[in-house]
């Protein structure tokens, strides 16, 4: 699977402030220029960043990986959200490779990063807990299907809200940016899921599942900003992005909890949420319009199944 453009984008615009930023088409993927330097290559949605002794010793936790087959191996930089991570990383590859050092940059102001303002929400403890989640609105396709199908509508769907929410990011370098836009961190995916006629998920017959997928939005992004978003993806990418709506969900009352591990171990972690829920004096209220709902803290492409982290959230109503 070839990258898609607006992950590029992210990424340069992520590395602006360590230089003269360009990427290059090469292959049906995208090599990285920094004032000229040749240091790192976007395949399959991934960054890789060129080895070197000095990299490596920055920044031992990263992972080496060859960016696609026969090539060698490089810094696969899996978290594109840590600029700091970014533009030091950049600056002494380039310094290495080029035999400069790094020149000084103006420290850029902290992007508003919805993972850290509401923990509550997207970084909750290991174990069961009620919680009260406000109305938020959201980028959503819905579908049907086995979320697993490669190149099914699921796979499809989450394009679709990506080619949408990185417009809608990168409006600030345009002419059309929107009222009240403030620099954010792209909000984690998000899932509704729920079966046909019954209120019970079973997690052995995926292809029945029904979805909304999500992508949260910020709080400057009104109906009339998202039909921009939307037509100028459409005409930029050549997409039909009609399936994309503008959804607003009022949540309410939940039992919640962070499940570590494969996604067909949920229905451990769930059991535990329904029987600390009946402790508290409610039920679970699955019959509709709230749903089963899964926040995607880790990327399966690039996260063993034993180390996916995933917020577990399902509505409740007093018995």
């Amino acid at each position: 699977m070839a990258s898609h453009q607006a992950f590029v984008d992210y990424v340069t615009e992520q590395l602006r402030a360590a230089g003269e930023i360009r990427a290059r088409s090469m292959f049906g993927e995208y090599g990285l220029y920094c004032d000229g330097c040749f240091f790192a290559v976007v395949c399959d949605d991934q960054l890789f960043v060129k080895s070197t002794p000095q990299g490596e010793a920055a920044f031992p936790q990263l992972p080496k990986a060859p960016p696609y087959p026969g090539a060698k191996a490089s810094l696969l930089v899996e978290d594109v959200e840590d600029r700091g991570l970014l533009l030091r990383l950049t600056q002494i590859t380039c310094a290495a490779l080029s035999s400069h050092p790094p020149t000084p940059r103006r420290k850029q102001p902290m992007a508003f990063d919805f993972k850290k303002t509401y923990k509550e929400l997207y970084l909750p403890p290991k174990t069961p807990h009620l919680i009260q989640v406000p109305a938020q609105t959201f980028l959503a396709v819905r579908g049907q299907g086995d979320p697993n199908q490669a190149g099914g509508a699921y796979q499809e769907a989450i394009g679709l809200l990506y080619a949408v929410a990185y417009t809608i990011k990168m409006s600030k370098l345009g002419p059309a940016q929107p009222e009240g836009y403030f620099d954010y961190v792209m909000p984690p995916l998000e899932g509704l899921w729920w079966m046909p006629d019954t209120p019970a998920i079973d997690f052995a017959q995926k292809a029945r599942f029904c979805w909304i997928a999500l992508i949260r939005l910020p709080e400057f992004v009104t109906q009339e900003v998202f039909r921009w978003a939307v037509e100028t993806a459409a005409a930029k990418k050549k997409l039909d992005l009609s399936p994309v709506e503008f959804f607003s969900y009022q949540e309410g009352l939940c039992v919640q909890c962070l499940h570590q591990g494969p996604y067909d171990r949920e229905p451990e972690t769930l059991q535990a949420m329904a029987d600390h829920a009946q402790a508290q004096g409610y039920a679970l209220d699955l019959e509709g319009p709230r749903r089963h709902h899964e926040i995607y803290l880790s990327d399966p492409r690039r996260c063993k199944p034993e180390n996916l982290k995933t917020v577990l959230r399902q509505p409740v109503k007093p018995k």
